[in-house]
């Protein structure tokens, strides 16, 4: 039995990174990412910013 945890993004095993765990505000299941790269790459991909107050304008 191994003890992989595959990462949400790219499916390797994140016990072998600086992993990075999410968790939606409605759900208690955990998300797991290798590092912020593959979170961030799942947040460009799929525009998870788009239309978020994250920029102000002047």
């Amino acid at each position: 039995m191994s003890d992989a945890i595959d990462c949400a993004y790219c499916g390797c095993d994140v016990t072998a990174h600086d992993p990075v765990y999410v968790r939606e505000a409605d759900e208690g299941v955990e998300t797991p990412y290798c590092n912020y790269g593959c979170l961030g790459a799942r947040i460009k991909e799929d525009g998870l910013a788009t239309g978020t107050t994250c920029s102000i304008e002047i």
